[in-house]
């Protein structure tokens, strides 16, 4: 895959790069709900801005890549695709973000699905992302396994581009937070509680350090719009 990359014309842009651009494009789900927001935002959303205020008060979108992939040991899966990588001047900082789009979509299987009959790759890959977590095994079966991988991808984005933070942020667009318990459940492995629409460093102590957040925004439907991302 090429690294170059073109500015986007729109959120049509985005579909084509899904992995199956017929059957996710859909009004009223995550990939559409995503694209649009922030096509329309032309830069950083109204909600990813307020969460990121408690980390610094000036933000600025330096690039998005939308449909990003980040490579990760073991499976036979490969790459995992990332609904959307941002960097984030945040302050006098930078920070590399994940930000996992979704509206009623769970966060695909917990743990203990995941693993049945698990080839030894798989077990390599969630070993490798424990440790990158600083996570100790076994996790509980009921952690969905998109947490991790996506969080991971945010710190391995964050040590490629030497970003002074990483973060996983779900942008939500969901009235009732489908699925809120489940991030909830993620971030507790870390010993601390989650907030809808706060920005939560789980490992301080770490390089760089990470964050985890949910941000609550409003669903728009699919318009042509035009943007810098």
């Amino acid at each position: 895959m090429s690294a170059i990359y073109v500015p986007s014309r729109g959120s049509s842009d985005w579909q084509r790069l899904l992995a199956d651009p017929e059957k996710h494009w859909r009004v009223g789900y995550s990939a559409v709900s995503l694209a649009e927001c922030w096509e329309a935002a032309r830069g950083l959303p109204n909600e990813i801005r307020q969460l990121l205020s408690s980390v610094g008060s000036s933000t600025e979108l330096l690039l998005a890549l939308p449909e990003h992939k980040v490579p990760l040991p073991g499976s036979h899966r490969g790459k995992s695709q990332n609904d959307l990588f941002a960097l984030i001047r945040v302050g006098d900082q930078t920070l590399a973000a994940m930000v996992e789009g979704k509206v009623d979509e769970s966060f695909d299987k917990p743990l203990g699905e995941w693993l049945v009959n698990a080839s030894a790759g798989k077990r390599e890959r969630l070993a490798f992302i424990c440790d990158l977590l600083g996570l100790p095994q076994p996790l509980p079966n009921t952690i969905r396994y998109q947490l991790l991988h996506r969080t991971a991808s945010a710190i391995i984005e964050a040590q490629r581009f030497k970003t002074d933070m990483a973060a996983m942020i779900v942008h939500s667009f969901s009235e009732k937070r489908s699925w809120y318990a489940d991030f909830a459940a993620f971030v507790s492995l870390f010993g601390v509680d989650a907030e809808p629409d706060r920005l939560i460093c789980v490992r301080p102590e770490r390089t760089p350090s990470l964050y985890l957040g949910w941000a609550t925004g409003a669903r728009l439907g699919v318009g042509s719009t035009e943007s810098s991302i």
